[in-house]
């Protein structure tokens, strides 16, 4: 490595450090566990959608259905920290400090809400991609408003709610996708085996 890129790189690392210092310190003064954002967000965000998911979810399809909200569960994560980390948006408020998106957001509530739908559709048979759309409708224009308005969510640089819509689209689309792959090569799999 020249030495010119060594500098920047080290240089990079130490900024990163002083950020997440600075991150922490934030948390410790405002979002600590003495504030009643922070166990509204562990309670809403993280402990009610995974009780739930527990108690509902089709164990029959447990693991296709976890697959796809793992995969819901990635998409939106990196979604969500790269527009942390440009300042498109950020959380005011969070349960772990050293990560810039919202942790309870990202691993539990979104991958739970889209897990159900996608478990629903499926044991319905209904329009996966209609239900979806609906349900990004309601996260992006009545869930955001909210936590705008409770100060949970901050939105920045023209960041509006349409913007999230096609977030949670892109999000529950690419996970399927992902999920689809997944299925076909199994089933190719399954074939192949059988002869």
């Amino acid at each position: 490595m020249k030495e010119k890129q060594l500098n920047l790189l080290n240089e990079l690392t130490s900024k990163q450090e002083e950020a997440t210092q600075a991150l922490t310190e934030y948390w410790t003064a405002y979002s600590n566990m003495g504030t009643w954002q922070f166990w509204a967000i562990l309670i809403m965000f993280l402990v009610i959608p995974l009780i739930a998911l527990y108690f509902t979810i089709d164990r029959s399809k447990i693991f296709l259905i976890g697959f796809y909200g793992f995969s819901v569960h990635l998409c939106f994560t990196y979604i969500d920290l790269i527009g942390a980390r440009l300042g498109m948006w950020s959380y005011p408020y969070m349960v772990i400090p050293y990560t810039p998106g919202n942790f309870s957001f990202n691993s539990a509530l979104i991958p739970v809400v889209f897990m159900l739908v996608y478990q629903w559709t499926i044991n319905q048979n209904k329009n996966f991609y209609l239900y979806s759309l609906l349900t990004s409708a309601i996260l992006s224009f009545a869930l955001n408003p909210l936590l705008v308005s409770l100060n949970l969510l901050e939105l920045n640089k023209g960041i509006n709610y349409f913007h999230w819509f096609l977030i949670f689209i892109g999000t529950f689309s690419l996970s399927k996708l992902v999920t689809s792959v997944f299925l076909l090569m199994r089933k190719k799999q399954s074939e192949h085996s059988s002869k």
